[in-house]
């Protein structure tokens, strides 16, 4: 199946399920193919024929565009190196969950979820270990019991209670000897900040222009992004923007073009900031703001206002 096949398949099944799907973003260089939203969940997601592709870099650079947008990076593969995806599986890179659009399909109009992860040195499910413990002590029995009933060693035990995965024939084990269903499914959109925080990277400043100075002085938070249809995701404690600027130009049309796509999905807006006067208020739902116009704005108040009153909506 072709890539472009996969996105639409991707996009459809995000759709059936209830989402507000983008376009497909076919803009080269963006990190991610498809925003979408549910409620107060939103999927940023890469999509790869073959996921050995996925690189680094742009794991985290979705990461970061995550973390700004309150989203979940997700990455939607058909194979690997080692063969096809396999459906029930949740894969990983980077810290980044990998499914087929076969398990996606399972999980969200089947309400089937996977229940094995890939790691290294195999396949392993996830145990519940409140639920193991308690139910070991209940029935009187040792670390040491339970150990040679799973043929695992004591410690490991432990660790099982503690929330380490466990391998599939040690777990099924467990699972018969106490009759209980300790082995819980797998999440895949969701997405640990704290481990990102562990990560070692360097935080971006804000590029040094007269709109992101002015932005900053309107209390805002910049935030920069690459490999985005924006430059930056502006936000205080009330609004939220996705941010271009630079001068008027084809691309930056094209890519103001897409951000109103975005921004209609997160139900946020998006701005346009140029070094001159623009003969147009807006592109599409993104707002076009000139440096000089952002000049005489004192509080953040008048800026939302503005960009609210320009960037309509569909």
């Amino acid at each position: 199946m072709g890539r472009n096949e996969l996105i639409n398949t991707t996009r459809a099944i995000l759709a059936k399920a209830g989402f507000d799907v983008s376009s497909a973003l076919t803009m080269r260089g963006i990190c991610f193919d498809v925003v979408a939203r549910l409620d107060e969940r939103v999927l940023l997601a890469k999509v790869l024929s073959n996921v050995d592709a996925f690189s680094k870099d742009n794991a985290s650079e979705m990461k970061t565009l995550a973390e700004a947008l309150g989203a979940t990076p997700l990455v939607i593969g058909e194979r690997s190196s080692s063969g096809n995806l396999e459906p029930g599986i949740v894969y990983s890179r980077f810290n980044i969950s990998i499914v087929s659009n076969e398990t996606l399909a399972d999980l969200l109009l089947e309400d089937s979820p996977p229940f094995i992860f890939a790691a290294p040195g195999g396949l392993y499910v996830k145990l519940d270990g409140v639920l193991l413990k308690s139910a070991r002590e209940n029935m009187g029995m040792s670390l040491g019991a339970m150990a040679e009933i799973a043929g695992v060693s004591r410690r490991t035990i432990q660790m099982y209670e503690s929330g380490m995965g466990a391998m599939i024939d040690a777990a099924l084990r467990i699972e018969e000897s106490l009759g209980l269903p300790i082995i819980e499914p797998i999440d895949p959109f969701e997405f640990k900040e704290d481990e990102r925080v562990k990560e070692a990277r360097e935080d971006r400043a804000p590029v040094d222009t007269f709109a992101v100075n002015q932005l900053c002085n309107l209390g805002f938070s910049v935030r920069p992004v690459v490999r985005s249809p924006f430059e930056a995701v502006s936000s205080n404690s009330k609004a939220l923007m996705l941010t271009s600027y630079g001068s008027d130009d084809e691309r930056l049309a094209q890519r103001a073009l897409v951000a109103s796509d975005i921004a209609r999905i997160m139900d946020h807006f998006s701005i346009l900031i140029v070094e001159k006067k623009h003969d147009r208020d807006n592109i599409d739902s993104t707002a076009v703001v000139s440096n000089e116009e952002l000049k005489k704005i004192d509080a953040p108040e008048e800026l939302t206002n503005l960009v609210a009153s320009r960037g309509t909506r569909k």
